[in-house]
């Protein structure tokens, strides 16, 4: 599925089944989602003048900014990643180079390209796989024998002046035998071939050789910029000096075709021209979420480790601005990367980051705080809920796992109250209560004679109602 594919409607409606509330944010990611559908209709000139309007997510943790980036990505089938700008000093500090976000990201494109042209050419990479399968449950990986002088044949040949009758009778006797080695070859292939595909033979051991999957790559890391991670393949600077080594493994006929296949699918697929499409797939719909944004929110002057706060800000604005980073792929424009930031800004504002930095998020949008009822909705409603997740893991034990409507209440009360006393971590507070309220569950499932078992309000209380009173949860923190 492409951004092309969905209006911001319905972008939303996407959104809505795995994220409750936050519907600003949503309308705000699904416009910008859309404008990329809509840049590429335009003409060459116009095209390339159209950039993504970056968006400033601010709001608590736990509240979605990181898992709307995320689903968005999954929707447009886009390259994503997800990187925290405390990550990142500036040049001379101890930290990652800025430009490691944009190698990220091109590294996830091209493996996505890459799996995608694996899957093309699958068909094609199995039936070769198979008939290698068949060479070698028929002749061992021995030469075939249609195409290998006997003995007598390379004895006979040898010989000087004219063909003796003892030789012509020889000869023919020879071609007789091969023909008929060539007609039972034929019959074992074909027995062969009839067994593999019926599945008979997934559990016979063959030995396969393979190329040793060495490190041929040489990792330079260097505080200078353009230099971080940068990759050089040593076989393709000094060519045969690193021919593949072959290696004999045995392995049953099933790992065989996994091994052989994977060997053909490399084969037919061009990595030249994986490189160029997931560098392009980057540029054009890559979406990088810069997250705790905040962190390294000021300007202010002096010493000590606060210097590098606006360093950061200054490295990260020509990568946000559109600039060319060096990867070992070739080099990658960042100009119509779509940035979606995050933070919290509880101790620093928005207009604490720097005003080049600030012009680069023209839309930023607020998240709210979870409330009671999100926090019941969370537990029940999403794609994949929470309490769907528990009730499915411990399904594979025999439980048959019952939530009731009170019990759900409960575990949103007491997330709340949780919150509110201590250190909010939003939504992530639902995770440490589950995991407390059915730990002892999960322990003995597979030894409990009853396999039902209903959580009601009463179970709740008196498995994690202590968590109120006991603030001392380091045991169950994310």
């Amino acid at each position: 599925m492409s951004e092309g594919d969905l209006t911001p409607r319905e972008i939303v409606e996407e959104l809505d089944k795995y994220i409750i509330g936050q519907d600003a944010a949503k309308r705000a990611v699904a416009i910008a989602l859309r404008n990329r559908y809509r840049r590429r209709q335009l003409d060459d000139e116009l095209r390339d003048e159209v950039i993504p309007k970056n968006i400033l997510m601010i709001g608590p943790t736990g509240v979605g900014k990181t898992e709307i980036a995320r689903r968005l990505a999954n929707l447009a089938n886009a390259p994503f990643i997800k990187v925290e700008a405390t990550k990142f000093t500036e040049v001379g500090y101890v930290g990652r180079d800025v430009d490691g976000m944009v190698r990220d990201l091109v590294e996830g494109a091209v493996r996505m390209v890459e799996q995608e042209r694996f899957e093309e050419v699958q068909p094609q990479a199995e039936e070769a796989a198979e008939r290698r399968l068949v060479d070698l449950l028929v002749r061992g990986g021995e030469t075939d024998a249609a195409t290998t002088q006997s003995p007598l044949a390379q004895m006979m040949s040898a010989l000087a002046g004219g063909p003796r009758p003892e030789a012509v009778q020889e000869s023919a006797v020879e071609r007789e035998m091969g023909e008929a080695t060539r007609r039972q070859e034929e019959a074992n292939r074909r027995l062969t071939e009839k067994r593999l595909r019926a599945g008979e033979l997934e559990d016979e051991l063959v030995n396969v050789e393979v190329e040793e999957q060495a490190n041929r790559t040489l990792q330079i890391w260097s505080s200078s910029a353009g230099m971080e991670e940068m990759g050089f393949n040593l076989q393709d600077m000094l060519g045969s000096m690193f021919s593949p080594k072959k290696t004999k493994k045995q392995t049953t006929v099933g790992e065989a075709r996994r091994i052989l296949a994977y060997e053909e699918a490399e084969r037919m697929v061009d990595p030249q021209e994986v490189a160029r499409e997931g560098i392009a797939r980057a540029e054009e719909g890559g979406i990088i979420f810069l997250d705790e944004l905040d962190k390294v929110a000021g300007r202010e002057g002096g010493h000590g480790p606060d210097v590098s706060r606006e360093g950061v800000q200054r490295d990260i604005l020509p990568i946000v601005e559109g600039s060319t980073v060096m990867t070992k792929y070739g080099p990658c424009n960042t100009q119509h990367v779509l940035f979606i930031a995050a933070g919290a800004f509880h101790v620093s504002k928005p207009s604490d980051l720097i005003p080049e930095l600030q012009g680069r998020f023209p839309l930023r949008v607020e998240l709210s705080s979870l409330s009671e009822g999100d926090f019941r909705r969370i537990l029940v409603e999403p794609k994949n809920s929470l309490v769907m997740q528990y009730a499915a893991l411990l399904a594979t034990e025999g439980i048959d796992l019952e939530f009731r409507p009170d019990a759900i209440a409960a575990i949103a009360r007491i997330a709340r109250e949780v919150n509110e006393s201590s250190e909010s971590i939003g939504a992530r507070r639902l995770y440490t209560l589950m995991e407390r309220l059915l730990e002892d569950l999960s322990f003995d499932a597979p030894d409990m004679a009853d396999k039902h078992v209903v959580v009601d309000e009463t179970y709740v209380l008196d498995k994690v109602s202590g968590i109120v009173k006991d603030q001392n949860l380091s045991r169950y923190m994310l």
